[in-house]
C-alpha cells in the first residue's frame, strides 16, 4: 500500500505529516517553510508512494471561509497541476491548532516547547491526517 499525507498549510510555514503504508498510523513528517512546499513534495513524492494528499480546509467556526482558505485552495490548483495522478481531497481543519496545544499540555512538553509555531503546525497535521484516516474505516 502507499501512504496518506496530510497537509495544514499556511501563509509562513506548512506542518506535513503522513501515514505508514499500511495507512493505520499517522505521524507527524515536518513543517516547511510555505515557500519551499512544492519542492519538498516533489522530491518526497519522487522517493515515496503517495496516494492521496487531504488538504486542511481553514473555515471559521461559523462555517464561512476563513482568510487563508483562499490561499489553499490557489496551493492546492497548483498541487493538483503538478501531481494530475494525485487524489487531493479537502479536510475540516477547525479547531486542529487548539487541539495541537492540548496535545502538547497532556504530553507533558515543556513550555518553551510549547511555543514553537513549527510543532503546533505538524501536530495539526497529524490530526487532520488522523482525522481523516478515522472517518474512512467508519465507512468500510
Amino acid at each position: 500500500m502507499s501512504r496518506i499525507l496530510a497537509i495544514d498549510y499556511g501563509k509562513r510555514r506548512t506542518g506535513l505529516a503522513v501515514s505508514d503504508p499500511l495507512q493505520i498510523i499517522a505521524g507527524g513528517l515536518c513543517t516547511v517553510e510555505t515557500p519551499q512546499l512544492m519542492a519538498y513534495l516533489q522530491n518526497y513524492m519522487a522517493r515515496e508512494e503517495v496516494e492521496c494528499v487531504v488538504v486542511g480546509l481553514p473555515t471559521q467556526p461559523n462555517g464561512q471561509p476563513s482568510e487563508n482558505q483562499a490561499r489553499v485552495r490557489e496551493f492546492t490548483g497548483r498541487l493538483r497541476k503538478a501531481f494530475p495522478t494525485l487524489n487531493v481531497c479537502f479536510w475540516d481543519e477547525r479547531f486542529t491548532s487548539v487541539m495541537a496545544h492540548q496535545t502538547m499540555l497532556q504530553s507533558g512538553i515543556g513550555r518553551k516547547r510549547r511555543q514553537d509555531k513549527a510543532l503546533v503546525d505538524e501536530i495539526s497535521a497529524t490530526i487532520i491526517l488522523q482525522s481523516f484516516m478515522e472517518s474512512r474505516k467508519e465507512t468500510l
